[in-house]
């Protein structure tokens, strides 16, 4: 989704900084495609603040571009295609031979078809497109978690990414802001479930940035120009931003957070998208 190309120096994001939060900490992160990810984003944040990291890539066409972008930082690379429940356990099985415990599972997949994320929703959301939407963007969540349960122990968390679009309708993201309100609900029910094993789960719902999964929404890249003065902030958020929030919600600081949908969008979720001017 389009996001803010506003540069911003290290010393005004805290998030930036180098520190302990994650240290000791080893975290698997899913969703990476480029260096615009906020995967990656949240990836970096973890590894600036001492992180030891893994990842997962679906097939080879995207191992190819994404191995050499997290090759430095990686423990491990897992191919896993969340559509398919034997390369969900059989990724587990494979970190578990380089690591005995997982403290962080970071979840930031989403896709539909993009004939399906623009125009009339009841004309474009066809069976096929609202299956795979909810498959791959929902109930990967749930499956991954049943997958990894038995290597995540008493404080270990799992965060997921959402967007505003599970509350309120935003145009043309259609089918997608059905599969974000599965997701967030999702959250919820996790949390209870997996709360009595000492496991937190938590979503950030980020404001609009540019992604590979975005530019398929068809006038996403019109909102960047737009977004910024609805906001509280008078700004678009970044994808630091992204990686700070979840630095937090997987660090002993948010160690009774959990079930939470935390809004990193520059305010935008408090406002109403009425003037009286």
């Amino acid at each position: 989704m389009p996001g803010d190309d506003t540069t911003r120096t290290t010393q005004e994001h805290g998030a930036a900084a180098e520190g302990t939060l994650m240290a000791g900490k080893r975290a698997l992160i899913t969703g990476v495609a480029n260096d615009r990810s906020i995967a990656w984003a949240i990836a970096q944040a973890f590894q600036r603040q001492g992180a030891e990291l893994a990842f997962t890539y679906p097939g080879e066409a995207m191992g190819k571009r994404v191995i050499p972008l997290v090759q430095p930082m990686a423990k491990a690379i897992l191919d896993c295609d969340v559509q398919s429940d034997e390369q969900i356990a059989r990724s587990a099985e494979e970190i578990a031979r380089v690591w005995d415990r997982i403290d962080v599972l970071v979840h930031s997949i989403a896709y539909a078809p993009r004939e399906a994320l623009g125009g009339r929703f009841t004309d474009v959301t066809t069976r096929d497109a609202w299956r795979t939407a909810l498959e791959v963007s929902a109930y990967s969540l749930v499956a991954l978690s049943r997958a990894y349960k038995p290597l995540m122990k008493p404080g270990a968390s799992i965060i997921t990414i959402s967007y505003f679009a599970a509350e309120k309708v935003v145009t043309n993201y259609n089918v997608m802001g059905v599969a974000k309100a599965a997701l967030e609900c999702s959250v919820r029910y996790l949390a209870q479930d997996l709360g009595q094993d000492g496991i937190r789960v938590n979503a950030i719902s980020a404001g609009p940035l540019k992604t590979l999964a975005a530019a398929g929404i068809k006038g996403m890249r019109a909102m960047l120009g737009e977004n910024a003065e609805k906001t509280p902030l008078r700004r678009n958020i970044d994808h630091e931003d992204v990686g700070g929030a979840a630095v937090y919600l997987c660090s002993d600081l948010a160690k009774n957070v959990t079930g939470e949908t935390l809004h990193v969008d520059a305010g935008q979720n408090i406002m109403a998208g009425v003037s009286m001017q």
